[in-house]
């Protein structure tokens, strides 16, 4: 089992960039596929990017290619996601998530930190 815990989110205007992190508990975390996903407003949860166990695979959303980049630090317990070029519909919750080896969906959830772009 795994604990996450974002940080980093706040308040940007349009075009400028967030750092998000999220710090996860045990040894273990270096074993998990992670993600960074979001919710906005009046919206379901959607997909933002993620990546592998060893940082050999990444993906990301269409509406984020070129401006967000995920990485992670597996000896700091941590992935990152950093945003650059920032647009209004970025506004949202981020969440960090967790996938163990072998299962087709994210097993575990962080609380969330608040994005919000001003134009």
């Amino acid at each position: 089992q795994v604990q996450l815990v974002e940080s980093g989110g706040g308040l940007m205007q349009a075009g400028g960039s967030l750092r998000l992190s999220c710090a996860g508990s045990g040894p273990t975390f270096k074993t998990y596929t992670m993600g960074w996903f979001r919710q906005a407003p009046g919206k379901e949860r959607e997909f933002v990017a993620s990546i592998s166990r060893n940082s050999d695979s990444r993906y990301n959303t269409d509406s984020v290619k070129g401006r967000f980049t995920i990485s992670r630090d597996n000896a700091k317990n941590t992935v990152y996601l950093q945003m650059n070029s920032l647009k209004p519909e970025d506004t949202a919750v981020y969440y960090c998530a967790a996938k163990q080896l072998g299962f087709e969906t994210y097993n575990y959830w962080g609380q969330g930190t608040q994005v919000t772009v001003s134009s």
